[in-house]
């Protein structure tokens, strides 16, 4: 491990990877979950001498000192079994999606005007938690509401290691609350469905023909201001095979807006070919968290209780004020560990 670590911190030192920007993503990704194995190798194996120390004091004369000892191992065998887990899943194969940027879209679904502010809530907490991490958001196509929030909203979020934080968020998000066009204080239920895709790559094998693709251009519309102008510079392509139309205005530029809206089909058609994958291995979609599937409702998010809940790993926390501003770590991090498990029991055979 050590030796490939030297190897890996020597290419990338070379101008020469740098400039091949997928080959330096590829080498930071190993990089750093080397660094994360050989961390939590070294922190197992100092408890399991830490505990062999412990163990022979046992053996002493010395009545505090074995007092001491005992104290200790009580320490060590609550920690050793964590470590040892961790350890576990830390030498699972990494998912060579893990370190994909994203293309996340966000629909309003029952609920009416109540359910675009929510869309729009959503959009709002995922751009603040995007943000406290130091990644790049970028809107990419956006229905607005009369009211406010969003229709629809097609976004792309780019820095380290973004699918594998935001991937569990697809599935049904649901909303109880009292809207603000509710005159009686009665609360009401909505729904938004959000959808994580990770960015297709040119060495993906999707291969989109000229022929299946009709292109249409309109005028783009809705807010932005002077960022929208009133030329026919927004895109809409449809790809005939599927059916999936994708579109962009948020460009000024009518090749920006065609590029931008290809890398979402794209992107799109990678996710169907990985679906249709997945629906075919039926039980091992059963035993990830992160299945993808945009029909399962994922989480609550209840107003008047300020409590989110997370339904898929029955966790409930109760500061949703601080969730929708973005503090999403607590959610994120315990999805991301018990998919870990689940795989990890998989890989074992259990």
């Amino acid at each position: 491990m050590t030796a490939r670590l030297s190897v890996l911190e020597a290419e990338l030192s070379d101008p020469a990877t740098a400039a091949n920007q997928k080959k330096y993503r590829e080498l930071i990704a190993e990089h750093q979950n080397l660094q994360s194995v050989r961390a939590k190798a070294d922190h197992y194996f100092r408890l399991v001498r830490e505990r062999e120390d412990d163990a022979a004091m046992l053996e002493g004369d010395d009545a505090e000192l074995r007092e001491m000892a005992r104290v200790e191992l009580a320490r060590l065998d609550d920690e050793l079994p964590k470590a040892e887990q961790e350890l576990k899943i830390a030498l699972l194969p990494p998912d060579p999606d893990d370190s994909r940027n994203t293309i996340m879209e966000i629909r309003a679904g029952t609920g009416g005007d109540e359910a675009a502010l929510f869309a729009g809530d959503l959009y709002r907490m995922y751009s603040k938690f995007a943000e406290a991490r130091g990644w790049k958001v970028s809107v990419i196509d956006a229905s607005d509401s009369d009211l406010g929030g969003f229709k629809e909203i097609v976004f792309g979020v780019e820095g380290e290691n973004v699918y594998r934080v935001l991937r569990y968020e697809s599935g049904g998000h649901r909303v109880q609350r009292v809207p603000k066009t509710e005159a009686q204080g009665r609360i009401h239920t909505s729904a938004a469905t959000v959808a994580v895709l990770p960015e297709a790559e040119e060495t993906d094998e999707v291969i989109i023909k000229p022929e299946e693709i009709r292109v249409d251009l309109f005028r783009a519309s809705g807010a932005g201001g002077q960022k929208v102008n009133k030329t026919e510079s927004a895109i809409r392509i449809t790809h005939l095979p599927t059916g999936i139309v994708v579109q962009c205005q948020d460009e000024r530029s009518q090749h920006k807006n065609r590029a931008r809206a290809m890398k979402v089909l794209a992107s799109r058609l990678l996710d169907k070919i990985r679906m249709d994958e997945q629906a075919k291995q039926a039980s091992d979609r059963k035993m990830q968290v992160g299945s993808g599937d945009r029909s399962e409702r994922i989480r609550t998010y209840n107003f008047p209780q300020n409590r989110v809940t997370d339904h898929r790993i029955n966790l409930t926390l109760y500061h949703l004020d601080r969730v929708i501003e973005g503090e999403l770590d607590e959610l994120v991090d315990a999805l991301y560990q018990r998919d870990m498990e689940l795989k990890l029991q998989q890989h074992l055979g259990v």
